[in-house]
């Protein structure tokens, strides 16, 4: 908490800036994809927030994990949760999906995951959830449905691929969350952090090297949008979300993030023109009731 603010100012404050931080990182894709291919930018992301945490976590004293299976399974969280999540993500914006649709698709992860919950962790699934899957993915229909119709087949089939990646990207990010909850409930999130990012690079680096020509062009955008990636979104948005664990504005917080969707497009709109069309904000504004439905009320 920043010196001489209160707990209540805090608790009011953090849980929009981190949203408004969050919705960002589509942002930060569309804007690298001119000058940078995707998984090589996310590798040099993932090795200087690595390392700025590293360097922040031995200045601090924190804990290392201590046996090869903790470290182990901080990598394979990292796999998931960033190198799959994030490189689908922004390989998908870098090949033609608008950033608003892929912020949408994104958000729509607590609809998966109260799916899945009754399988991995012995959840049961409500009427109302059930109701919020239905109503998701009806909105996730009208969103999608005016960017595909009227398009030629090997139109559809390109734009159809696209949308497949950011779809299994954000099934990653379920299966991380998931995984993470099951093996990483203890240890310094600092330092676990660290290793997530280390098993991020070790994944997405050798990838860059074999499918891309590593092309990155070090314009001023380039630059701004690197630190704003390391700074804000890898370590500024991650360190915001434990302080507000810290303080319990988590349940505040959790009701915010459903606006990640209609924040991204607002942005979306300003800064790259992107558009929806009236059934499409319709469809979104379902997406986002859905998410909000599906997602157990103790969240």
């Amino acid at each position: 908490m920043p010196p001489g603010s209160s707990p209540a100012v805090f608790d009011r404050i953090a849980p929009t800036l981190f949203v408004l931080i969050w919705s960002t990182g589509w942002i930060s894709a569309r804007y690298a994809a001119d000058d940078a291919d995707p998984l090589t930018f996310l590798s040099l992301r993932y090795a200087f927030a690595g390392a700025a945490l590293a360097v922040f976590a031995l200045a601090a004293g924190a804990t290392w994990p201590r046996t090869a299976r903790a470290w182990g399974h901080a990598l394979v969280s990292g796999v998931l949760l960033h190198a799959i999540y994030l490189g689908g993500v922004w390989w998908a914006i870098r090949h033609g999906l608008p950033a608003s649709i892929s912020g949408l698709l994104a958000a729509i992860q607590p609809i998966l995951t109260a799916l899945l919950a009754p399988r991995l962790i012995g959840e049961r699934i409500t009427m109302r959830q059930w109701a919020g899957v239905l109503i998701g993915l009806a909105g996730l229909a009208a969103v999608l449905a005016p960017k595909l119709a009227g398009l030629e087949a090997g139109a559809i089939a390109a734009a159809l691929g696209p949308l497949a990646i950011n779809a299994v990207a954000m099934i990653s990010a379920t299966l991380g969350s998931f995984y993470q909850k099951r093996f990483l409930g203890a240890g310094d999130l600092r330092t676990m952090t660290v290793a997530q990012y280390l098993g991020a690079l070790l994944a997405t680096a050798p990838i860059a090297f074999l499918v891309e020509p590593m092309r990155i062009v070090w314009t001023p955008t380039i630059v701004a949008t690197m630190a704003w990636s390391v700074l804000a979104l890898s370590i500024g948005a991650i360190s915001l979300l434990l302080l507000l664990i810290r303080h319990g504005a988590v349940a505040r917080s959790a009701a915010l993030i459903y606006l990640v969707p209609p924040t991204v497009a607002v942005e979306a709109f300003l800064l790259f023109g992107e558009t929806l069309a009236p059934v499409q904000i319709a469809g979104a504004a379902l997406a986002v009731l859905g998410v909000a439905l599906a997602t157990p009320r103790r969240a």
